[in-house]
C-alpha cells in the first residue's frame, strides 16, 4: 500500500483586504485629509502620505496628532467612504487568479480585514467571494487577533497550520499573537523595508509568490 502523500504545510490562509487584495493606498491617501478635518486631526503635505509606509500604525497616529478615542468614529466613518467608493478600489494584478489556484488547490481561504464584508464582497465579486470560507470582517485598529482567532475555532484549524497574508506590520503581530505564521506582501501600505524588520515567515514580491508558497506541491507538478 502506497505511502499517504505528506500534508501541506498550511491548510488555511488568512487574508488582509486593503493594500493586500486591494490596491487602496492612493484611495486612502486621497480621503486622508477629508478625514483629517472631520476628526481634527492634522492633514497630510502633498508627498508626505507616502512616507507614512515606513511606520507602524501608533507612529502613524502619534505623527498626525489623531487622539485614541477617537479611532472607533473614524474607522466606522472610513467604512463607509470605503463603501461609497468601492469601484476606486481594484485588486490588485493577478490577486484573482492567486485566491482561484489556492482555493482549487485545497486551502481554506479566510478574510480577516478592518474593512466591511459587504464591501470586500462588491470588490470581490460573487465568484471570488465564494472561494473565502471564512469572513471576519469589521475589524478595530488592534481588533485581528480576535478575529483570527474566531477563523480558527471555527474552522477547526490549529494555529500552527494557519498564515495569514498581510501588508502591514499590526497584520504580522497579530498572526504572531495567535500563533500562525505571517507572509507579508510587498505592494502594500508598508514598505518591504519595515515588513522586512518585523521578521515575517516570507516576503512576497508577486501574487504568483503567495501561491507558489502555499502549494509547493502543485509549483512542484508545474515545473515537471
Amino acid at each position: 500500500m502506497a505511502d499517504a502523500p505528506p500534508a501541506p504545510p498550511y491548510a488555511l490562509a488568512a487574508f488582509d483586504f486593503d493594500g493586500t487584495l486591494a490596491d487602496s493606498f492612493p484611495w486612502f491617501a486621497g480621503v486622508l485629509n477629508g478625514v483629517a478635518d472631520r476628526y481634527g486631526f492634522r492633514r497630510t503635505r502633498p508627498g508626505e502620505a507616502e512616507g507614512l509606509r515606513g511606520l507602524e500604525v501608533g507612529a502613524i497616529l502619534d505623527h498626525l496628532g489623531v487622539a485614541r478615542w477617537k479611532l472607533p468614529f473614524i474607522a466606522r466613518h472610513m467604512r463607509r467612504l470605503a463603501a461609497r467608493d468601492a469601484a476606486a478600489l481594484p485588486l490588485f494584478p493577478g490577486m484573482d487568479e492567486c485566491l482561484r489556484r489556492l482555493s482549487a488547490g485545497g486551502l481554506v481561504l479566510a478574510m480577516v480585514s478592518s474593512n466591511a464584508e459587504a464591501t470586500i464582497r462588491r470588490v470581490l465579486g460573487p465568484d471570488l467571494s465564494a472561494c473565502i470560507a471564512h469572513w471576519q470582517c469589521g475589524a478595530a485598529l488592534s481588533g485581528k487577533p480576535r478575529k483570527l482567532r474566531a477563523v480558527l475555532r471555527r474552522s477547526g484549524t490549529v494555529p500552527q497550520r494557519a498564515i495569514l497574508i498581510g501588508d502591514e506590520i499590526r497584520d504580522i503581530r497579530a498572526a504572531r499573537a495567535m500563533g500562525m505564521a505571517a507572509g507579508a506582501v510587498g505592494w502594500g501600505y508598508n514598505n518591504p523595508r519595515a515588513l522586512r524588520e518585523a521578521g515575517p515567515a516570507r516576503i512576497f514580491a508577486a501574487p504568483d509568490d503567495i501561491a507558489a508558497f502555499l502549494l509547493p506541491r502543485h509549483a512542484a507538478a508545474r515545473q515537471e
